[in-house]
């Protein structure tokens, strides 16, 4: 269950003021159609996460675990960092999807948005770091949930309101955290 707790907590926080939550209030804004956005963020983080969690499994079988916590730690360590920079969105991204309806829209530009961001590579880190796969993509999948679905509910209204800097401050701990903890062995029992 800890795998399922952290990962949500600590993607739904990078997730605040990330580039795919601001696909959300973009797209909330342009369609004004939240239940098929919200569909669309599901299945596009589900099958995106759901394939971050098989690589990060696959990881902890070909890297040996001397290795892997070093790799691992500082992961986790550079995704502390990278949360302090802001995530913009460029306007061709949203475009890439015309055509292709509220959800097909959404599904495709959150999937390829996605692709390497902040989230995915977490999701990555922390399946290797728990070696718990499914709870790891179930609490990343709830982690975007939670910090999406309002953005596309409440739209601009939320986020002049959000502290992003102290949002993206207790991520950036958290994520710090979890990279000395990992460094200093406490992942041993999870599959590092």
């Amino acid at each position: 269950m800890e795998a399922l707790f952290i990962s949500t907590g600590v993607v739904a926080l990078a997730e605040i003021g990330d580039k795919t939550q601001l696909l959300a209030f973009i797209l909330a804004a342009r369609f004004k159609k939240p239940l098929p956005i919200i569909a669309g963020i599901l299945c596009a983080t589900i099958v995106n996460h759901g394939l971050a969690g098989a690589l990060g499994v696959w990881i902890t079988t070909t890297v040996s675990p001397g290795v892997l916590r070093w790799v691992l730690g500082v992961s986790f360590i550079g995704m502390a960092i990278w949360t302090m920079i802001p995530d913009k969105i460029k306007e061709e991204e949203v475009q890439a999807a015309r055509g292709y309806g509220v959800f097909g829209a959404t599904l495709i530009t959150f999937f390829f948005a996605e692709m390497g961001d902040k989230t995915q590579i977490a999701t990555v880190a922390i399946a290797a770091h728990f070696a718990s796969p499914v709870l790891v993509v179930i609490g990343t999948t709830l982690g975007m949930l939670l910090a999406d679905v309002p953005a596309v509910l409440l739209g601009d209204k939320l986020a002049n309101k959000i502290p992003m800097r102290l949002v993206h401050g207790v991520a950036a701990a958290i994520f710090a955290l979890l990279g000395l903890a990992t460094l200093l062995g406490a992942g041993a029992g999870f599959g590092v």
